[in-house]
Protein backbone atom coordinates (compact mmCIF):
# COMPACT_ATOMS: atom_id res chain seq x y z
CA UNK A 1 0.00 0.00 0.00
CA UNK A 2 1.42 3.42 -0.75
CA UNK A 3 1.42 6.08 1.79
CA UNK A 4 -0.90 9.00 0.83
CA UNK A 5 0.90 12.25 0.32
CA UNK A 6 0.15 15.13 2.56
CA UNK A 7 -1.98 17.84 0.95
CA UNK A 8 -2.02 21.83 1.87
CA UNK A 9 -4.72 23.85 0.94
CA UNK A 10 -5.32 27.57 1.01
CA UNK A 11 -7.88 30.20 0.57
CA UNK A 12 -8.22 33.85 0.45
CA UNK A 13 -10.57 36.78 -0.68
CA UNK A 14 -10.84 39.90 -2.13
CA UNK A 15 -13.60 41.79 -1.43
CA UNK A 16 -15.06 44.72 -4.06
CA UNK A 17 -12.26 47.12 -2.62
CA UNK A 18 -9.34 44.64 -3.14
CA UNK A 19 -8.99 43.73 0.69
CA UNK A 20 -7.83 40.57 0.95
CA UNK A 21 -9.12 38.02 3.71
CA UNK A 22 -7.44 34.68 4.82
CA UNK A 23 -9.91 31.57 5.25
CA UNK A 24 -8.04 31.79 8.74
CA UNK A 25 -9.28 35.00 9.79
CA UNK A 26 -7.22 37.47 11.05
CA UNK A 27 -7.38 41.00 10.11
CA UNK A 28 -7.72 42.10 6.31
CA UNK A 29 -4.85 43.22 4.45
CA UNK A 30 -5.93 46.04 3.11
CA UNK A 31 -5.68 47.20 -0.72
CA UNK A 32 -2.95 50.08 -0.83
CA UNK A 33 -1.29 49.36 -4.24
CA UNK A 34 1.23 52.21 -3.37
CA UNK A 35 2.56 50.51 -0.66
CA UNK A 36 2.06 46.53 -1.19
CA UNK A 37 1.84 45.61 -4.97
CA UNK A 38 1.33 41.69 -5.72
CA UNK A 39 4.95 41.62 -6.05
CA UNK A 40 5.86 43.08 -2.38
CA UNK A 41 3.58 40.39 -1.46
CA UNK A 42 5.06 37.57 -3.12
CA UNK A 43 8.36 38.86 -1.36
CA UNK A 44 6.94 38.51 1.93
CA UNK A 45 5.24 35.30 0.91
CA UNK A 46 8.46 33.50 0.03
CA UNK A 47 10.23 35.47 3.27
CA UNK A 48 7.70 34.15 5.57
CA UNK A 49 8.19 30.89 4.25
CA UNK A 50 11.76 30.44 4.44
CA UNK A 51 11.65 31.51 7.79
CA UNK A 52 8.76 29.04 8.78
CA UNK A 53 10.63 25.93 7.05
CA UNK A 54 13.78 26.88 8.71
CA UNK A 55 11.88 27.11 12.59
CA UNK A 56 10.48 23.70 11.72
CA UNK A 57 13.85 22.14 10.88
CA UNK A 58 15.69 24.16 13.40
CA UNK A 59 12.61 22.89 16.11
CA UNK A 60 13.44 19.40 14.97
CA UNK A 61 16.99 19.57 15.52
CA UNK A 62 16.58 20.63 18.70
CA UNK A 63 17.38 24.63 18.11
CA UNK A 64 15.38 27.61 19.04
CA UNK A 65 16.08 29.74 16.30
CA UNK A 66 15.72 33.87 16.06
CA UNK A 67 15.51 35.00 12.73
CA UNK A 68 14.90 37.57 10.15
CA UNK A 69 14.76 38.17 6.54
CA UNK A 70 15.08 41.09 3.76
CA UNK A 71 13.78 40.36 0.20
CA UNK A 72 14.44 41.93 -3.33
CA UNK A 73 13.65 41.09 -6.67
CA UNK A 74 13.97 42.55 -10.15
CA UNK A 75 11.23 42.01 -12.54
CA UNK A 76 11.59 42.97 -16.35
CA UNK A 77 11.05 40.81 -19.83
CA UNK A 78 12.36 36.98 -19.75
CA UNK A 79 14.24 36.80 -22.47
CA UNK A 80 12.85 33.27 -23.47
CA UNK A 81 9.48 34.62 -23.90
CA UNK A 82 9.57 37.84 -24.02
CA UNK A 83 7.20 37.89 -20.49
CA UNK A 84 7.27 40.46 -17.51
CA UNK A 85 8.19 38.15 -14.70
CA UNK A 86 10.88 38.06 -12.06
CA UNK A 87 14.03 37.15 -13.08
CA UNK A 88 16.19 37.92 -9.94
CA UNK A 89 14.97 37.41 -6.45
CA UNK A 90 17.41 36.97 -3.27
CA UNK A 91 16.39 36.49 0.06
CA UNK A 92 19.17 37.53 3.22
CA UNK A 93 18.34 35.43 6.23
CA UNK A 94 19.75 36.52 9.88
CA UNK A 95 19.18 33.83 11.71
CA UNK A 96 20.75 33.40 15.10
CA UNK A 97 20.43 29.49 16.69
CA UNK A 98 20.65 29.09 20.57
CA UNK A 99 24.36 26.70 19.69
CA UNK A 100 25.59 26.40 16.30
CA UNK A 101 25.68 23.07 15.32
CA UNK A 102 28.71 21.68 13.54
CA UNK A 103 28.91 23.61 9.70
CA UNK A 104 28.28 19.94 7.47
CA UNK A 105 24.90 19.89 10.52
CA UNK A 106 24.20 23.36 9.92
CA UNK A 107 24.78 23.57 6.14
CA UNK A 108 22.29 20.34 5.83
CA UNK A 109 19.45 22.51 8.41
CA UNK A 110 19.87 25.32 5.93
CA UNK A 111 19.48 22.98 3.04
CA UNK A 112 16.49 21.36 4.40
CA UNK A 113 14.99 24.97 5.04
CA UNK A 114 15.19 25.65 1.47
CA UNK A 115 13.65 22.68 0.13
CA UNK A 116 10.73 22.55 2.11
CA UNK A 117 9.48 26.04 1.42
CA UNK A 118 6.51 25.46 -0.56
CA UNK A 119 6.50 28.90 -1.96
CA UNK A 120 10.30 28.86 -3.19
CA UNK A 121 9.40 25.70 -4.44
CA UNK A 122 6.59 27.19 -6.67
CA UNK A 123 8.81 29.52 -8.51
CA UNK A 124 9.95 29.54 -11.94
CA UNK A 125 13.14 30.53 -10.69
CA UNK A 126 15.22 29.54 -8.06
CA UNK A 127 15.96 32.37 -5.22
CA UNK A 128 19.41 33.15 -3.89
CA UNK A 129 19.36 32.75 -0.57
CA UNK A 130 22.13 34.51 1.79
CA UNK A 131 22.17 33.06 5.00
CA UNK A 132 24.03 34.61 7.99
CA UNK A 133 24.14 32.08 11.21
CA UNK A 134 25.35 33.77 14.63
CA UNK A 135 27.02 35.96 13.02
CA UNK A 136 28.59 33.79 9.93
CA UNK A 137 28.25 33.91 6.11
CA UNK A 138 27.67 30.59 4.97
CA UNK A 139 27.63 32.18 1.44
Amino acid sequence: MSARPRVFSYEVSLDGGWAATSSRGGTPIPNEEEAWTPEHLLLVGLSRCILTSLRYHARRAGHAPEASAAAEGVVTRREEDGRFAFVEIRVRLDVRLDAAPPAEELRALVARAERDCFVGASLALTPDYQWTVNGEDLS
